[in-house]
């Protein structure tokens, strides 16, 4: 049986976490992979993935490691992170060795929208100026608009929804 990498990425704010842990519970077997949670392995040492290349670089090849542990072991795999169109394609570059169907969903918002989310995180996980600036990053990235789902006007009760469209949606596969 095929499985499926499903890439889930937008700046913060958007809703990609809270889709893609939603997301990996729709999924019969599937395994959560955190971009951010993987960046923080190295405990010392460690840049800040936008700011330090080599930090950014691990991380990928961390991320790439286990999608495909997972996969060999027959996993679903849900990545959620940064994800602009270019690594995208240097992702399914290096999984051109695996028979896997790659899909990426994009969640967008308005300037408002994000703003406001990221006002009611905690002021610890508030990102402040960094949600703006990666806005402006996807707009200005070339992502292709077939990927995007704008969720300014979705509701936490409208997310069933939004996962059932990134799982359904052919729009969404990515051409390997």
């Amino acid at each position: 049986m095929q499985r499926t990498v499903y890439l889930v990425t937008g700046p913060p704010g958007v809703g990609k976490t809270t889709t893609s842990k939603r997301l990996v519970e729709s999924l019969e077997r599937s395994a959560y992979l955190s971009g951010d949670a993987i960046s923080h392995y190295p405990l010392n040492g460690r840049g800040k993935p936008w700011l330090c290349e080599d930090t950014l670089n691990l991380t990928w090849d961390n991320i790439v490691s286990s999608t495909k542990n997972l996969l060999r072991y027959d996993y679903d795999v849900v990545v959620d992170y940064i994800i602009l169109p270019d690594r995208m394609q240097w992702f399914v570059e290096q999984m051109k060795d695996v028979d896997v169907k790659m899909v990426y969903t994009a969640l967008l918002v308005d300037e408002m929208t994000i703003v406001y989310r990221d006002q009611l995180r905690a002021p610890e996980f508030q990102m402040g100026e960094r949600s703006l600036i990666l806005l402006e990053e996807f707009k200005y990235s070339g992502v292709d608009s077939r990927y995007v789902i704008d969720t300014s006007t979705h509701k936490l009760d409208e997310l069933d929804a939004v996962v059932g469209w990134i799982r359904t949606n052919s729009d969404f596969i990515v051409k390997l």
